[in-house]
């Protein structure tokens, strides 16, 4: 698989590309804030100095009384050279009579009207040059002496712009350091995660297609964490229950063949035994009611595969007349009776007294062939097959039981499953679909009843049907009750 087709990569770009955005952001942000900070610092420091400086002024003009000896020019130069200072003073007319250098300009008109109405304050000034920003500091002050009038004068009081220069650029350098170490730390970190994701994503996709090849022999490792670990835990339960459903596919249609086969070929050797006369015509009645029962054992077989269909299709629709349970069960049993007779099993209790139920006599015969084949299939050589026919309240109850090895506890919890068969009944059972009891429970269920099991490990298997006497009428109720009485038990 490309790495870069895989979704784990393109996630990994956007990850990557949003770190960066926002470490980009970050840092302007917080370059601009710090900036500033030490901007207003630096502007506040300029203010300290350059009121300091107009207060020794002050002083100075209080003890000489003029403003042009030479204690004024040093503590002028003093302060340009220790503070790092240009200082301009103008008097009331604007002219400079303080400049750092030899000669200063004229105070324009502007600047001088703007420095009556408020202090001024501010960075990037290029007043005094435009390729040399500084910072600006300017006031109007007055001097006063004694009973003179108070003298009028203008400071612009510039500072240089380096230190902030400088530090902006040191702290954007430091943050693109940051920045850089952070983007490499985190693609390191991304990449080896994201790797790690693309190779079980590959590894999944891999073993997807042999899934979806009909290759079950590797599953998906379940080592991920969070979601990627349920869902490939998921996915290997569905690919488990695909190839079971194919193995047991196969084996159905094994088994449906052959379950076809046996009763044709019995039907088609009577046949031809009474066409070409090998079976003589004394005893030509006697076949045909084998045949009959062949032919009726084999449309009970295609009723069950074409009812399952039905089932899971939701198109069942039961048809219920009044039946005599009874002699729906004994003329059941009859078709049996062959195999009966072969194992020598005592039959009881199919001289009960008749019991009327309304129900779907197709189907229910469906359910009592299937119970009496599982019985007869499975009673021991010799044993018994016990029916009895009772009724509780409005509740018809038929049991069939067959002595014999019977039922343990975990098999009496999967007997009902769709094609499931017990580990002691594969060896003696090779013919059955597996669909017989799982077809008998729906149907059961479809007259509102249940079907129950019982079995002692050793000693017997019992079936019991239990419906309402007449499912149109108390279909909810009977069910109610019956489930209540299940539930005393």
């Amino acid at each position: 698989m490309n790495t870069k087709k895989s979704s784990y990569y393109k996630l990994f770009r956007y990850a990557l590309l949003v770190v960066i955005v926002v470490l980009m952001l970050t840092g302007l942000v917080m370059v601009s804030i710090s900036s500033a900070v030490y901007k207003k610092v630096r502007l506040d420091a300029l203010r300290s100095d350059s009121t300091l400086f107009i207060d020794c002024l002050r002083d100075e003009f209080d003890a000489s009384g003029n403003i042009y000896g030479d204690r004024v020019k040093q503590l002028h130069s003093r302060f340009c050279d220790e503070y790092g200072l240009e200082i301009y003073i103008y008097d009331a007319e604007g002219n400079c009579i303080l400049t750092p250098y030899n000669s200063g300009t004229k105070l324009d008109t502007d600047m001088k009207d703007s420095l009556e109405e408020d202090d001024i304050l501010t960075a990037n000034s290029a007043s005094i040059s435009a390729s040399k920003p500084l910072m600006l500091y300017g006031t109007m002050f007055f001097f006063k002496s004694g009973v003179v009038s108070p003298v009028k004068s203008y400071a612009l009081i510039y500072g240089n712009m380096d230190p902030i220069n400088s530090f902006t650029a040191k702290i954007a350098l430091f943050y693109i350091l940051f920045a850089a170490v952070g983007i490499y730390l985190t693609y390191l970190l991304l990449k080896r995660r994201i790797k790690k994701h693309v190779a079980y994503e590959n590894d999944f996709l891999r073993v997807s297609e042999m899934y979806a090849k009909g290759d079950f022999s590797e599953k998906i490792r379940t080592d991920m964490p969070g979601n990627l670990q349920d869902i490939a835990t998921c996915v290997n339960a569905l690919a488990t229950n695909v190839e079971k459903s194919d193995e047991t596919s196969k084996t159905f249609i094994a088994n449906v063949s052959h379950e076809l086969r046996t009763p044709i070929t019995t039907i088609g050797g009577f046949v031809d035994g009474i066409l070409d006369g090998t079976i003589k015509k004394t005893r030509q009645n006697e076949y045909l009611v084998l045949v009959s029962k062949e032919i009726k054992r084999l449309r009970i077989l295609i009723s069950s595969m074409l009812n399952m269909t039905k089932f899971e299709s939701g198109t069942m629709s039961p048809n219920f007349k009044p039946t005599n349970m009874t002699d729906l069960v004994i003329q059941t049993v009859f078709m049996f009776e062959k195999k009966i007779d072969d194992k020598h099993v005592e039959v009881d209790g199919l001289g009960s007294s008749p019991l009327e139920a309304v129900v779907d006599a197709d189907l229910m015969q469906q359910v009592v062939y299937n119970l009496v084949e599982n019985a007869v299939k499975f009673v021991n050589e010799g044993g018994t097959l016990s029916f009895s026919f009772d009724k509780d309240g409005d509740t018809c109850i038929i049991g069939i039981r067959n002595t014999g090895e019977g039922l343990k506890d975990s098999e009496i919890q999967q007997v009902f499953d769709r094609f499931y068969k017990t580990d002691s009944s594969r060896g003696k059972d090779t013919t059955g679909l597996g669909l017989g009891l799982s077809i008998s429970r729906k149907i059961v269920h479809l007259h509102h009843g249940h079907i129950v099991v019982k079995s002692i490990y050793g000693e017997y298997t019992e079936f019991q049907i239990q419906i309402p006497e007449d499912p149109t009428k108390s279909g909810k109720h009977s069910d109610k009750k019956i489930n209540d009485k299940k539930n005393k038990q």
